[in-house]
Parts: C-alpha cells; sequence; structure tokens
C-alpha cells in the first residue's frame, strides 16, 4: 500500500531565514524517513504556495496526502486558515490534516537543546530562570497550552519558568525577564518557543537583552523532525470522519 504524501505547511516569511529553516528541518525528516515523499508549502511569501503544491501532486496521480500544519499551537491558522486551504484541494485527493507539533515532551527536550547548546549544563538548572518565549495569539486555548507547558517545564528542576509572548499577549520577554530576576534566579534564560527566525522571533530577541543566555529557535532540533514523523504516522490512519476532500466528496 503507498504510503500518504506529508505536505509540510508553513506559515511563510519576508525573512529569508524563515524558509531555510523550514527546509532544513524538511531535509531531517528525510533522512528519518527516507522511504517517505516529503513536500513543502507555504501559506504566503514563499513559494511553493500549498494550493500549487496540491494542484502538482493531483495532476502527478498522486490520491493520499497529509498535511502537516508547521505550528506549535492550535491557533488561527490550524483552525480556520489550514483548513480552507486544504477544503478547495483537488477533489481527486485525499487530505487529512495531521495534528500541529505542540505540546509534546520532545519538543521540551528540543528547547533544552538549545539552551544547553547557548552555554548551560543541566547542573545550572536549579539556579536558573527560564523563559518561555513564544510568538503569541489571541488564541485563549493556545495562550493557555503555552503556560501549561511552562507550569510542566518548571518542575523537571529549574529555578523557575516564566511564559512570554512576543505579540498579542503579555508578559512581554522583557518583563518576563525582570521577574524572574525579582525572584532572586541567579541566571536568566530565555528559550523561544518558536521555530523559525522571523520578525516575531527578533522581537523576542531584543526583548532578551537583559537575559544571561538566549538560546536559538528550534529550528531542525532532530526531536522537532521526530515530531513531525509522529503526527504524520497519528493522521495515516483517522476515522474516515476526520478526512477532508475524501476521493468522491
Amino acid at each position: 500500500m503507498r504510503r500518504p504524501v506529508l505536505l509540510v505547511i508553513a506559515h511563510g516569511s519576508r525573512d529569508p531565514r524563515h524558509a531555510a529553516t523550514v527546509h532544513a528541518l524538511v531535509r531531517r525528516v528525510r533522512s528519518l524517513r527516507p522511504e517517505l515523499r516529503v513536500e513543502t508549502g507555504f501559506l504566503d511569501f514563499n513559494v511553493p504556495s500549498v494550493p500549487g503544491v496540491l494542484d502538482s501532486l493531483a495532476a502527478e496521480g498522486v490520491r493520499d496526502v497529509v498535511a502537516l500544519p508547521l505550528l506549535l499551537t492550535r491557533a488561527f491558522h490550524a483552525k480556520a486558515d489550514i483548513p480552507a486551504v486544504l477544503a478547495d484541494a483537488d477533489a481527486r485527493l485525499r487530505v487529512r490534516q495531521a495534528d500541529v507539533l505542540g505540546p509534546s515532551p520532545l519538543l521540551q527536550a528540543a528547547l533544552e537543546r538549545r539552551l544547553y547548546e547557548a552555554g548551560l549544563t543541566p547542573a545550572d538548572k536549579s539556579s536558573t530562570g527560564v523563559v518561555l518565549a513564544s510568538a503569541g495569539s489571541t488564541d485563549p486555548e493556545a495562550i493557555a497550552v503555552i503556560a501549561e507547558i511552562a507550569r510542566e517545564w518548571r518542575h523537571t528542576g529549574w529555578c523557575a519558568v516564566r511564559p512570554a509572548f512576543a505579540s498579542a499577549s503579555l508578559p512581554r520577554t522583557e518583563d518576563a525577564v525582570r521577574e524572574l530576576r525579582a525572584l532572586g534566579c541567579e541566571r536568566v534564560a530565555v528559550a523561544p518557543y518558536v521555530l523559525a527566525p522571523g520578525f516575531l522571533p527578533d522581537r523576542i530577541a531584543r526583548g532578551a537583552a537583559l537575559a544571561d543566555v538566549l538560546a536559538d529557535v528550534l529550528g531542525p532540533a532532530p526531536e522537532v523532525a521526530r515530531v513531525l514523523v509522529q503526527r504524520y504516522d497519528a493522521a495515516r490512519t483517522p476515522a474516515p470522519a476526520e478526512a477532508i476532500g475524501a476521493v468522491g466528496a
């Protein structure tokens, strides 16, 4: 039985670092599953577009696609934008939308990887406060997820963990850094909970000016690639009602 094509859906950005990071992550996914065909489509700014990739796949004779949103929380893009694009796909395609990447213990592991790459060690955890800095959202569900990740991460040994947001929500990164200083944490680190560089990650970096450590974005961390594979596998055999644009619909 032929495996569904994995279509990774990224937001897109005018910043060329965004697309470069997305492609690097997709290459890592391909290295994990060389037998799997993996394509990339962008919602905006970059090419190929998601509709363009879907049209090309249909023209080739592909009939089964798993569309995986390259998103960390279920906010507007996952709930509205992407389903709307997929609903317009060629009727010959059976397109199933996979779940977003977060939350996942693997993403927490990727966050810690980036912090250690930035200079921290496991021995620093008890004296280090961490700002979990995300892009932000107007969606209460997405904000609640970030807050819960921060609470859970705190229990793994960090001095304290505080969520922060680059847009739409509060507190900002710089305010969370100040709060951790006031709590008496020996050092403060900022861990961007974002996948690729761009405008909002740059804002997070500016807000981290008073921190001791700024980790890199998650990017093509091996743990992130493993989450993509997990989401793909979970979406391959959904209940029939979960399929979008099933053949014959």
